[in-house]
This record gives C-alpha cells, structure tokens and sequence, in this order.
C-alpha cells in the first residue's frame, strides 16, 4: 500500500482513523468509496481522499455511512488516541472555535 504522500490536515478528527481502519481491513480506497457509494452516500474519489486526509470537513451522513461499511460502532472513528494527539485536538478546536465565531456575526 501506498504512503500517504502529504502530512494530515486538520479539518476533521476522523480521517486518520478511517484510513488507518480502512488499510487494517486491507480494502483498497476505490473499493470502500464503491461500498460507500452503495450505502447511498455520492461521494466521489477527490472528495474522500480529501476527508482521509483531513482536509475537508466529514458530515454526519458521511461517518454513518463510514462506520456502518466497516461495521464499528461510529464512536470508534473518533478514540484512536495516537493518531488523534492533543497537540492535534488544540488546532482543531481553535479552527472549530474561529469557524463558529465567524458564523455567529
């Protein structure tokens, strides 16, 4: 399998883990994104690439689908602690804490 060529964004806690996830189950990434599609989610290649690899926000129909196609339970998504380190955490809240501040004007 192949090395992910760019480090991970920050815009989403969950793409680590799914791809991390994903790659334990050996499923190449065209394959899941065929089984998410199947599922009912329309995703295309870009897009999911981009949701692993932290880059664009994940909805909430996304890490359902996410979940229920590699059969855990959707909290999982978000407890892998090493991926997920607290250094991390506090970039993605001060995003996520700037982002609501810019909504709410």
């Amino acid at each position: 399998m192949r090395k992910r060529a760019h480090k991970y964004g920050s815009a989403n806690v969950i793409g680590a883990n799914v791809e991390r996830l994903r790659k334990q189950r050996n499923i190449k990434q065209k394959d899941f994104i065929a089984s998410l599609q199947l599922a009912g989610l329309d995703v295309n290649p870009t897009s999911y690439s981009k949701l692993e690899g932290q880059i664009r926000t994940a909805t909430d129909k996304e890490v359902y689908a996410i979940a229920k196609v590699l059969g855990i339970p959707m909290e999982e998504l978000f407890l892998y602690k090493e991926v997920v380190t607290p250094q991390h955490m506090s970039q993605i809240t001060e995003k996520v804490a700037v982002e609501c501040a810019v909504s709410s004007i």
